[in-house]
């Protein structure tokens, strides 16, 4: 039973501490204006304060590892319980306020929208954080003879974090999604007729063919009719194996009132 209470405490220490330190990188970067206004939790605040929403976030990451780290204080333990239960319902608001932002979790490499790997992740952490509360020797401790639990516990994160994926596009690309060329569109529309929103509207369309389709940074739009002659809208995301599809309608009196066709940001 010891081993399986500080199996995790390792990974749980590792994890915090990448976010803090990718956390710190990109708001040290220099990026350009509004791009951490992409990025969970400073989307969630006004523009003047999101680099240091981000730098306390990362200093609450800090001091929770170092807790885990050299100490069995129960505050440690049961912070890290709260820090990534409540990261789970800030990725499901902004799933819901702001679907086309990223987590933020491990920085600007964070940056694809929010999915259900990101808030798997969180959810298994709290788990981990959880099962590793009442766990009898500080993490050094559990660091120094690690276990098969921790291995499991890798591979379970490893396959519920996009950002991985990311990092491999950027080794082999060197560029950032906006500016690299993106899939052939039959490929994205492809990728759009096999998700789940697709096929929740599918039957609403008067026609399987788009009418138009653009590419904005890491979106590629679709533009279709449905029976009412309104217009239904999809935007998938470029990268991953399971990219992000979101859907928009927008009234044939709403669009008509335009005084030229505009395209919509991502």
């Amino acid at each position: 039973m010891r081993l399986v209470l500080e199996s995790q405490l390792p990974l749980l220490i590792a994890m915090l501490v990448l976010g803090t330190v990718a956390k710190v990188i990109t708001v040290g970067s220099g990026r350009e204006p509004g791009a951490l206004a992409r990025l969970g939790p400073a989307v969630l605040v006004p523009e003047r304060v999101q680099a240091p929403a981000l730098l306390v976030c990362a200093a609450g990451e800090l001091t929770l590892a170092a807790g885990l780290l050299l100490t069995t204080h129960p505050l440690f333990r049961w912070g890290t319980v709260a820090f990534f239960a409540l990261s789970t319902y800030v990725l499901l608001e902004l799933r819901r306020r702001r679907p086309d932002a990223g987590c933020g979790c491990f920085g600007e490499v964070s940056s694809a929208p929010v999915g259900l790997r990101s808030i798997g992740r969180t959810v298994a952490l709290t788990g981990m954080a959880a099962a590793s509360v009442w766990a009898p020797v500080p993490g050094w401790e559990a660091a120094v003879a690690p276990s098969w639990l921790l291995v499991a516990g890798v591979a379970v994160l490893a396959a519920l974090s996009p950002e991985i994926e990311e990092l491999i596009d950027r080794v082999r690309y060197r560029a950032p999604c906006e500016q690299r060329r993106g899939p052939a569109e039959s490929v994205v529309l492809s990728r759009l007729r096999s998700s789940g929103t697709w096929r929740a509207h599918q039957g609403e369309l008067a026609s399987p063919e788009p009418y138009d389709s653009w590419r904005e940074l890491c979106w590629r739009f679709f533009a279709f009719r449905d029976h009412h002659d309104d217009d239904v809208v999809f935007a998938v995301y470029l990268t991953g194996r399971r990219p992000a599809v979101r859907m928009a309608v927008v009234s044939a009196e709403d669009s008509g009132s335009l005084p030229e066709y505009t395209t919509v940001s991502a």
